[in-house]
């Protein structure tokens, strides 16, 4: 599907490529000493019909919003544009309309398909693609905590020592986009860290999960043809007459979308394993081999135990309202689950601990077998890693145990807030861009034009923080007590219900602004392109300037340098927070 995408949409690119790459002549067409074409000037016989004076000779302004004779005016008031002009928008011109399209938006939208989908349901899959669009925010939130987990779990296994701790390392910085559930029970998991019969599982599973692919062909062309057609594009409005707005709006529309590529790039470098059948059946067939301890000292297959139980589960197919985001597997998801990985993760290190510290104070599993001494750099021998059931338990809990563990996970807020700012950065850096460049195209101010952009940044950041806060009262309503010297001590069942209620109230509305969101920035971005906004109202900025409202209908020489250093200064701040977010995933591989 992704590859039919992208070949559909290489025939439309490159007309729009080549196009773009038409220079003008090297003979300034505009000389500096005269004035440059109109800017979505009125019709022809309604400008003549304003500087002739047939509509009075008042409502003249110069391009700063000052009185002018109206025969010598290149501006005019918001009144006088309603009675020459009317109300309504502009023809509609499909040439200019398509050729504009076909440069500044469709290659961005050929790009969404290389979006990292998970769920083997279209709808699903349409749905985590509606929330990308809708927030930004939220994407780049995910992708940057993926990229901090992936840090942060190598560096909190890092001072241990014991078999199997690289391939723990990888294995769960591999499963970060499912969710888990670690069975501590019956001593599975300790079987399952200690044993040396189950060295076979963990290097199976690692094998199998880092046996994937992310860089295609197709991926490689869907973002060459975007990073082409965005430069080729950029340069041709710089080098062409900067007189029509149509190059201004070209050029925000694609600042606006640029968030897309680093969140393309990012996930690319960081290959998220999102195939929940896939994954599924992978954990299912490693589970196959595990082995488990039993009371009298046997080990026998996990299959065998008479339980269902393993030790690492996902729980992609169990229903629950409350958790239905963290049971996707697509990327943007992470910021659903990610708490509760975290929580995974350390219980496993926890077992990791123990088992490290026992080794360090050269104590086998059943103290009744002498400690057979090997180099630091060595496994254990077999002999020091088997023993019964409580033997198992016993050696994976760490000699200086806490009797309390937070339920929140160490570092969590820390890398919640940096994965933040970096969200928050993409998303306003790529807005702010497309903000500064129709702000500063006369008439200057907040319009029609940048208003929806302004939206589009405002509901995207609103519906990051309902589903982070969703996603956070989710935990608690989910969590478990942690107090080991009180383990049965009852929740506050009121408070585990209005959490339930809220973290559910809130995941609905933040899905629901976000889907709107796509829809909105799609048409919006549509229209822009078009002559909607190409209205008395729109370009007259009524809504912030008020009863000081007026139409710059040709530009002179004094606002091309304000127009140059607007546009490259939003070319500049786009690039950069790319950069910035690129090169922090970069980082942390």
């Amino acid at each position: 599907m992704r590859k039919l995408f992208v070949l559909l949409s290489v025939p439309i690119l490159l007309p729009a490529v080549i196009a773009a790459v038409n220079l003008p002549p090297p003979d300034n067409p505009h000389p500096p000493n005269n004035p440059p074409p109109p800017n979505n000037p009125p019709p022809p016989n309604c400008l003549d019909s304003i500087r002739s004076g047939a509509f009075g000779t008042a409502g003249g302004r110069d391009n700063h919003g000052n009185p002018a004779d109206i025969s010598t005016a290149t501006a005019i008031t918001y009144e006088l544009c309603l009675a020459a002009c009317g109300a309504g928008p502009g023809p509609f011109q499909w040439s200019p309309f398509s050729q504009q399209f076909s440069s500044w938006l469709l290659p961005w939208l050929a790009l969404v398909s290389q979006l990292p989908f998970g769920s083997n349901d279209k709808l699903d899959n349409l749905d985590s693609m509606l929330l990308t669009i809708g927030s930004p925010a939220l994407a780049a939130y995910s992708l940057a905590l993926t990229a901090l987990n992936k840090r942060w779990i190598a560096r909190r296994f890092a001072r241990l020592t014991y078999p199997n701790i690289r391939h723990a390392i990888r294995i769960f910085n591999n499963l970060q986009q499912v969710p888990l559930r670690i069975v501590k029970d019956d001593a599975l998991l300790a079987s399952l860290v200690v044993l040396w019969q189950n060295d076979e599982w963990w290097a199976e599973l690692d094998e199998c999960l880092n046996d994937t692919h992310s860089w295609s062909i197709s991926t490689v062309t869907s973002i060459a043809w975007v990073v082409i057609a965005y430069v080729f594009t950029v340069l041709d409005s710089f080098t062409t007459d900067l007189g029509p707005c149509s190059q201004a709006i070209g050029q925000a529309v694609a600042s606006l979308w640029l968030w897309l590529l680093p969140i393309i790039i990012g996930w690319m470098m960081i290959s998220p394993k999102c195939d929940s059948l896939r994954l599924s059946s992978t954990i299912e067939r490693a589970n196959r081999i595990a082995y488990v301890a039993t009371d009298d000292g046997s080990i026998i297959p996990t299959s065998h135990s008479g339980s269902e139980k393993h030790a690492v589960e996902l729980t992609i197919s169990e229903g629950d309202t409350l958790t239905c985001d963290e049971k996707r597997t697509a990327a943007v998801y992470h910021y659903a689950k990610f708490l509760s990985w975290v929580m995974a993760v350390e219980e496993v290190w926890e077992a990791f601990h123990g088992a490290s510290d026992h080794y360090y104070s050269h104590l086998p599993v059943d103290p009744t077998i002498n400690w057979e001494t090997v180099d630091r750099n060595q496994r254990p021998p077999e002999r020091n890693r088997v023993g019964n059931r409580r033997q198992l338990e016993e050696y994976c809990r760490p000699l200086r145990a806490r009797t309390t563990r937070s339920c929140w996970g160490p570092n969590v807020i820390s890398r919640m807030v940096i994965a933040s700012f970096l969200a928050m950065v993409l998303q306003w850096g790529t807005a702010g861009s497309a903000i500064i460049v129709i702000w500063f195209t006369p008439t200057i101010g907040l319009s029609c034009r940048s208003a929806s952009f302004i939206v589009y940044a405002v509901l995207s950041t609103i519906v990051w923080i309902l589903l982070v806060s969703s996603s956070i009262l989710t935990h608690y309503a989910t969590m478990q007590p942690l107090d080991f010297r009180h383990w049965h001590q009852p929740f506050n069942d009121w408070s585990i219900r209005a959490a339930r209620l809220t973290s559910i109230f809130l995941r609905c509305i933040g899905k629901l602004i976000a889907t709107l969101n796509a829809i909105w920035i799609l048409v919006s971005c549509m229209l822009q392109l078009s002559n909607f906004y190409d209205t008395c109202y729109c370009n007259s900025n009524v809504f912030s300037l008020q009863g000081r409202a007026y139409t710059v209908i040709q530009l002179v020489v004094g606002d091309l340098a304000g127009m140059m250093g607007a546009r490259i200064g939003g070319v500049c701040l786009a690039a950069g927070v790319v950069v910035i977010f690129v090169g922090f995933v970069v980082l942390h591989q």
